[in-house]
């Protein structure tokens, strides 16, 4: 008999539960996070605080030509708190779920995109690539949730399709 099959059994249990937990920490965790973004969309605080970043945006700069920056503020913050809804609804309406993951992907490419459009190169350290605190240091966390939102989104449509959780990937 191979006294390794039970350790190895142990280990794969361990390692089913310790997948499982990044699983509902990362799904759940972008659901805290966006959410608690989109809440604070809500406050003149915020509204004022990304202003500068809306303004210069292409994408959407038409909106302060349409609503005040509060409003429009606002706009964005309760489009956020639906994505955070879908995202949330995921082991009751997977393919829900994946809507609300495309919207963070759009959402989150759409803020890495203030980055390039944004005036916030630190001149004290040469300008490019040195982000300033006003707006890299706030946007660079985007690229880690957009790669949550990939994630949401692949295991949504594996759930919504009923595809092996284990399917085949390349890394």
């Amino acid at each position: 008999m191979n006294k390794s099959a039970p350790e190895s059994y142990v280990v794969a249990r361990r390692v089913a539960g310790i997948e499982l937990t990044a699983r509902l920490l990362l799904r759940y965790g972008l659901v805290v996070a966006i959410g608690w973004i989109g809440a604070m969309k809500a406050t003149h605080y915020e509204a004022v605080g990304i202003q500068p970043l809306i303004a210069h945006s292409p994408l959407l700069s038409w909106g302060y030509s349409l609503w005040s920056v509060d409003h429009f503020t606002m706009i964005i913050g309760v489009t956020e708190l639906v994505i955070v809804a879908l995202l949330a609804v995921r082991p009751w309406f997977p393919r829900a779920s994946a809507v609300g993951s495309l919207g963070a992907i759009c959402m989150f490419l759409t803020t890495l995109s203030f980055i390039i459009t944004t005036p916030g190169w630190e001149p004290s350290l040469g300008g490019f690539p040195a982000l300033s605190g006003g707006v890299g240091e706030f946007l660079i966390k985007d690229f880690v949730l957009l790669g949550a939102s990939f994630w949401t989104l692949a295991d949504s449509l594996k759930a919504a399709y009923s595809l092996p959780a284990d399917t085949r990937s390349i890394f």
